[in-house]
């Protein structure tokens, strides 16, 4: 009779299954360069700065869970098949045991959160696992760490464990927010993200004038900063766009993009408008790609003259995504200006508006070339006298370009843009397609206020409401402005020529059913007349229309009812899309 401790040919046939196994696995590795090492437990415990606790219990342990080993780390692979023909003798009597009438007694293991690590018994795990079995009987030794492992560990995940438990142990973050998840998947970041904190804590002192312990830095840290772009980020989806890497992935990242850019526009960017355009800019997501391929292209073979830009509403729902706890609806106000400061029109009517929405003035001077150092000082010296003049807080921005392209670039970044009206559109195509301001309001996605001679106090408003999308987006901002700022509203729609046109004042009636002090009108003839003559009847001093309708294209050859208001209006006009 055969000893029960000898390897038959069946238990030699299953070791050599396993080793094919082992070096396909193997060869899989380094096709997807996804490890198929074990862990070492040693290392593991060092870098996790773990403690091992007294007492073992016994119980069943599922097999994927194990991830390592005490001693033999190098003797398996990760799913424990032999990787050398040297453990041949040794393995085929294990699984003779394991094919016996007794079976073999439980191993020995160390748990570290989610995962096991070896301490006698390798053999035993590796002919369980080739049996098909799911778990195995083992003596639990709990081992205590900070962090926490799942057994899809990788060997260069300890780098980031490592980091990540002496984050914890430096900053003390589990105990004064224990349900505070800051996981980072790239090497050297926890360095930064304690460097967040250690500057946050300096500027809380500053404020505070006092000492400011870690605990109460990293508190504040964790409640006002990380929080809040944190919620942004998830509010706006961002983790779509880069799915590989977490909240405090993004957190960096975000938080370094804005820098970048508040830097470079000097504007105070919200975390929400610093996370979309990270993704509008660096996503990989293969349609982000395109879209930016396209723009790029489109930008490229489209003269400016000829582009149409964004949809109408782009600008209210962008900004009612990103600014949900204001009122405001100007935060950021871009003037244009000239070489001449006789001609700061606009910047006298941008003030009357910042006043009245506690807004922060950009002034924007766009040439073709340097001029004078000099020159540029006295230009920024003016705009910020006057500001200051009016009790308005300014900053004054110098590019180099054409007129149209640096404004649309800045709008981006504003809420309303101010222009004066010192040249008045003329008629015919070659016209057209020259005038720079046509070019703004077809490319520009926010409102534009034109601004003639004559200033507004804004003390009446008249929107000219056809229910066209752009005269929609118009309705939004006379309901706001009557609303917010007190002032009566006339809504006029123009009955063209006895075309009936039921329903589109009963639209707007309904939309500022809950306003006061809000007329609406039904007046007959040519829209541009019947409106500027209803505008002088009613006394107002600011009227509200929808943008261009038709194709660039279209407008350059034909005209447009826009281009006519700008001609004959003597007060001014904020166009919406």
């Amino acid at each position: 009779m055969q000893d029960p401790l000898e390897s038959g040919p069946r238990t030699t046939e299953d070791f050599f299954t396993a080793r094919r196994q082992a070096k396909y696995e193997m060869f899989l590795a380094r096709l997807t360069g996804r490890s198929t090492e074990l862990l070492s437990y040693e290392d593991v415990r060092a870098k996790l700065r773990a403690i091992e606790s007294s007492g073992q219990v016994l119980r069943e342990i599922p097999l994927e869970a194990i991830v390592g080993s005490v001693g033999r780390y190098s003797d398996f692979t990760r799913s424990f098949l032999p990787k050398s023909d040297a453990d041949r003798q040794r393995w085929t009597r294990v699984k003779a045991v394991a094919d016996g009438l007794t079976g073999f007694p439980p191993i020995e293991v160390y748990q570290i959160g989610e995962v096991y690590f070896v301490r006698d018994g390798n053999h035993r795990v590796s002919v369980t696992r080739q049996s098909g079995a799911t778990h195995i009987q083992a003596y639990v030794t709990s081992v205590r760490s900070k962090v926490h492992l799942e057994p899809d560990i990788q060997p260069d995940d300890l780098i980031l464990k490592a980091e990540y438990a002496e984050f914890l142990e430096a900053t003390g973050l589990r105990t004064v927010r224990p349900n505070a998840h800051v996981i980072l998947t790239v090497p050297g970041h926890y360095r930064k993200l304690q460097e967040h904190i250690e500057v946050h804590r300096y500027f809380m002192g500053i404020e505070q004038q006092r000492k400011i312990t870690f605990e109460e830095a990293i508190a504040d840290w964790y409640d006002h900063v990380y929080s809040p772009i944190g919620k942004a980020i998830r509010d706006n989806e961002i983790l779509d766009d880069f799915p590989e890497r977490t909240v405090c992935d993004l957190y960096l990242w975000v938080s370094e993009h804005r820098h970048l850019l508040q830097e470079s526009l000097d504007i105070d960017i919200p975390p929400s408008e610093a996370a979309a355009d990270l993704a509008l800019q660096f996503s990989p997501k293969p349609r982000r790609i395109a879209a930016r391929v396209g723009a790029r292209l489109y930008d490229l073979l489209t003269p400016d003259q000829l582009e149409r830009g964004p949809r109408p509403g782009h600008w209210r729902r962008e900004r009612q995504e990103i600014r949900t706890d204001t009122n405001q609806i100007f935060p950021e106000i871009l003037v244009p200006l000239g070489a001449l400061p006789e001609h700061w029109d606009s910047l006298q009517q941008a003030a009357i508006i910042a006043g009245r929405e506690g807004a922060h003035l950009h002034g924007l001077h766009v040439s073709a070339q340097f001029p004078d150092e000099d020159a540029i000082e006295t230009l920024r010296t003016t705009f910020l006298d006057l500001c200051a003049q009016v009790g308005l807080e300014g900053t004054f921005h110098f590019e180099r370009g054409k007129i149209p392209r640096q404004v649309c670039h800045w709008s981006r970044w504003m809420d309303l843009i101010v222009l004066s009206l010192h040249h008045l559109p003329q008629p015919g195509p070659s016209r057209r397609f020259g005038y720079g301001l046509r070019t703004i309001l077809h490319r520009c996605s926010r409102p534009v206020l034109t601004v003639p001679s004559k200033l507004s106090q804004i003390k009446n408003l008249m929107l000219a409401y056809d229910g066209s999308p752009k005269a929609r987006e118009a309705l939004y901002l006379a309901g706001h402005l009557n609303a917010n700022w007190g002032i009566p509203l006339d809504v006029v729609h123009v009955i063209e020529r006895e075309k009936t046109t039921g329903g589109v004042l009963e639209d707007a009636q309904s939309y500022l059913k809950d306003h006061d002090r809000v007329e609406f009108h039904r007046v007959d003839g040519a829209p541009v007349d019947a409106i500027l003559t209803a505008a002088q009847d009613i006394g107002a001093d600011l009227i509200l229309i929808g943008g261009f309708t038709a194709t660039p294209w279209t407008e350059i050859f034909l005209g447009s009812t826009v281009e006519q208001f700008l001609r004959a209006s003597p007060i001014p006009l904020l166009i919406c899309r």
